[in-house]
């Protein structure tokens, strides 16, 4: 069998089939998440909260618990998001599209430190030795959690947090040998990457809207 194929089968041979096929929801739910959110669509925030609850059950089994709190992160912003997006006044969506302005700069750097504080005394409290992947997964986190309120708040740059983070969230689950989660943040950051431009197109279609 090629290197390919083992690196992808290999850490599944002596695994349960029911955590294989709660990964493999996670994954599918995962992708439709992103691709909802490239669409501006609210089915992003039902579809990510399946992907996040699955994800933080299989994180927690794995002790990679800097991800798990990613995770519950997420899956409590998704329902800020979800309410958030839902909103209408006069039959007209609230939220819309745009940019940070600097207030929102400063939350949203606010939420990058605080989460990554919180993910390194979950590890401490947890008990868990801290090696250099796991400084990683702070790091990220931090970036993650920010991206998801930018989001729930519709503004641009939460494509940016996520693409920077899914580039560097790839090569470090290839290192700890996930590789079904090492391919869905590879195509998140294609998804991402759309994301972005297709936000963007929009602004630039509306420039009214890009300080709201």
């Amino acid at each position: 069998m090629s290197p390919i194929f083992d690196f992808f089968l290999d850490p599944y041979r002596n695994t349960p089939g029911i955590l294989i096929v709660l990964e493999g929801l996670a994954f599918f739910f995962g992708i439709a998440s992103v691709w909802y959110a490239k669409k501006e669509h609210i089915w992003v925030y039902p579809t990510g909260l399946v992907a996040t609850i699955i994800t933080v059950y299989l994180l927690y089994r794995a002790h990679y618990f800097g991800d798990m709190m990613m995770n519950v992160y997420y899956s409590v912003m998704s329902v800020y998001g979800w309410w958030n997006w839902a909103r209408k006044k006069n039959h007209k969506t609230v939220v819309r599209i745009s940019r940070t302005n600097t207030r929102e700069k400063g939350i949203g750097f606010g939420f990058f430190v605080l989460t990554m504080l919180v993910t390194y005394f979950v590890y401490l409290g947890f008990g868990y030795e801290l090696e250099w992947a796991n400084y990683i997964d702070i790091f990220t986190s931090g970036v993650f959690f920010t991206a998801m309120w930018y989001m729930a708040i519709k503004k641009l740059e939460n494509w940016t947090l996520w693409i920077f983070a899914d580039l560097i969230t790839v090569p470090l689950y290839a290192y700890r040998g996930l590789g079904m989660l090492s391919l869905q943040y590879l195509i998140f950051t294609i998804l991402a990457i759309q994301g972005y431009f297709a936000w963007k197109k929009y602004l630039d279609n509306n420039p009214q809207t890009a300080k709201e």
